[in-house]
């Protein structure tokens, strides 16, 4: 196997993190299936905004709603990739729901 890159750093962010641990077991299971090494998946913590918005603008004048959105992470670092493995990873298809980063370490 030609050894091509040392390490590689994937991270995942999600709204849904049930949605994000089954892109995170895919993607292991690749890295395995090319006898890469693992370490990880980190959980990253979790980003919470929260938002307060007015019921009514006038005569419900002090009630209000609360809504907050989590942003779920996940980091993967795969230890000795050869060319065939990070072909493979550039070009893993996610759903709308998940955001994948993939960089060289």
């Amino acid at each position: 196997m030609n050894k091509v890159l040392n390490k590689i750093k994937v991270k995942l962010k999600s709204y849904d993190y049930k949605l994000l641990d089954k892109y995170v077991e895919e993607i292991i299971k690749t890295a395995f299936k090319f006898g890469s090494k693992i370490s990880g998946p980190i959980s990253l913590p979790t980003k919470i905004s929260k938002y307060t918005v007015l019921k009514g603008p006038f005569v419900d004048k002090k009630s209000r709603e609360q809504f907050e959105i989590r942003i779920h992470k996940r980091l993967i670092y795969i230890l000795d990739v050869n060319k065939q493995l990070a072909d493979v990873l550039a070009k893993i298809e996610v759903s709308g729901g998940v955001e994948i980063s993939i960089k060289t370490v």
